[in-house]
């Protein structure tokens, strides 16, 4: 019989289970449930729906007992920085806020009366962004101070549901390193950074690497969905998983993890620290085997995601791909400027944004899509010089996985701005990545090196290069 693997992909729009298994040598993913999830607003608040999203997890978990593949181990991965506080009995202090909630503005200031901008990348080399959590934690210490008064347990939201299904609390590595609380040497938490702060460094719990056991089901967990099962870190945080399932062992590539966000960058065995790379804002995210991801958050298809929300048309994404390779509008937005991170109207900002730099205004779904997409593959572009700037490296190609691999007209663009190749996929990154740790730990895989090797082998991977560029 086949052993299965269960995935838990939570992403900020929408989540998965999907089941894998190794067949002849083949990664076989099935889906086989699916929810919606979005941030509410909860008294002017964007929070996280928690009690909902774990009971989604539960249900999935039901779907697989009733189709009769039931999992011998499973491991939950969703966004990063987010976070829950909670009081001696376990229970959420305040709101599962969202990251784009507007409680951080001011708080980066807030921060750095205590240490400088410079002085915190040194210690923990993670880019500023002003959803951090070092900054939502200061929005507690100044509008809510008895949450963190009462706190004895902090949990990134994969963390917490690992709790909620195991009764075992761990704090997975590359998750919290997006806190902007680790220290990328110690590969622990900078106590010395939270003492500086004043905050409780009890509530932090200890780190534990991806691949590392958690438990099994509680028995109250079993008796609802009728199996028990291993519970395994992968890399909670959905870009580290997808960045395992960039297909290759060659450090010649630059890897884009295309989603929601665009997560651009490369691989490397130690963090860079410095001003340089401060200021060309590059992150040192944790990844796999104590890895650097060494990247930069761009906006992502979270435009493309909000737009499509807004059209008068209900069009899928390939058709506003489509729509969008038909145009010829020239006009270009700084897809990074925070205007974009969560504007009532996302078509309006575009619109605003072309009319303040006196840019023809794109007005149909085709020019608004070709705007963003145009704009996508310029910061991507961008992004790739400075990296290659800071790094002395020249790139030979360019791996996109996640959703973002289906963009055909992107992905195109991407080759054709870059001068590069451009390999997409698997579109299951964050799944496969989450899977292969967890085959690995099983031992059915032997190593990363082996798991990216049998990704190559198992999904077709599209070539797009600049010299057949037909725009």
């Amino acid at each position: 019989m086949n052993t299965y693997y269960l995935a838990i992909d939570i992403g900020a729009s929408s989540g998965r289970h999907i089941l894998g298994s190794l067949v002849n040598g083949k990664i076989v993913l099935e889906e086989i449930y699916r929810f919606s999830n979005h941030m509410d607003l909860v008294d002017g608040s964007l929070c996280w729906d928690v009690k909902k999203l774990f009971q989604e997890i539960i249900n999935g978990l039901k779907k697989c007992k009733e189709i009769g593949k039931i999992p011998s181990y499973m491991g939950i991965d969703t966004w990063a920085v987010d976070y829950v506080l909670l009081d001696k009995n376990d229970n959420i202090l305040g709101k599962p806020y969202g990251y784009r909630d507007n409680r951080t503005i001011g708080m980066d200031k807030k921060v750095y009366e205590i240490i400088s901008l410079e002085d915190l990348y040194k210690r923990t080399g993670i880019q500023k962004q002003i959803f951090n959590t070092i900054y939502q934690l200061m929005a507690v210490k100044q509008q809510e101070p008895e949450h963190l008064k009462n706190a004895v347990s902090m949990l990134m939201i994969p963390d917490y549901f690992n709790f909620l299904l195991t009764g075992i609390k761990k704090s997975e590595y590359t998750n919290a390193s997006t806190t902007q609380l680790v220290n990328p040497i110690t590969k622990d938490w900078d106590y010395e950074l939270i003492d500086m702060l004043n905050i409780n460094p009890k509530i932090f719990e200890q780190i534990s690497m991806p691949g590392s056991f958690v438990g099994t089901f509680t028995e109250k967990i079993t008796e609802e969905i009728g199996f028990n099962c291993k519970v395994i870190l992968p890399a909670t945080h959905d870009t580290g998983s997808a960045v395992l399932a960039v297909p290759t062992n060659d450090d010649a590539g630059i890897y884009i993890s295309s989603g929601t966000w665009s997560l651009l960058g490369i691989e490397q065995k130690e963090a860079d620290c410095s001003l340089k790379s401060m200021n060309e804002n590059f992150t040192n995210e944790g990844g796999y085997e104590y890895r650097f991801r060494y990247l930069k958050n761009i906006m992502g298809l979270w435009m493309i995601q909000s737009v499509k929300k807004e059209f008068s048309k209900d069009l899928s994404f390939g058709e506003i791909c489509s729509l969008a390779s038909k145009e010829t509008i020239s006009s270009i937005v700084d897809c990074n400027d925070e205007r974009f991170l969560a504007p009532k109207s996302m078509i309006r900002e575009v619109q605003n944004f072309c009319n303040e730099t006196k840019q023809q205004i794109p007005i149909s779904e085709g020019e608004i899509a070709a705007v963003i997409y145009n704009s996508l593959a310029i910061c991507y572009k961008n992004a790739i010089n400075r990296l290659e700037s800071v790094t002395g490296k020249k790139f030979e190609c360019i791996h996109v996985v996640g959703g973002g691999a289906n963009a055909k007209y992107l992905n195109e663009l991407t080759a054709k701005y870059t001068g590069k190749n451009v390999y997409a996929g698997p579109t299951e990154a964050t799944a496969l990545g989450n899977l292969i740790v967890q085959i690995i730990h099983s031992g059915k895989l032997k190593n990363l090196a082996e798991a990216r090797k049998c990704i190559q082998n198992s999904f077709e991977i599209i070539k797009f290069s600049p010299k057949e560029d037909k725009i």
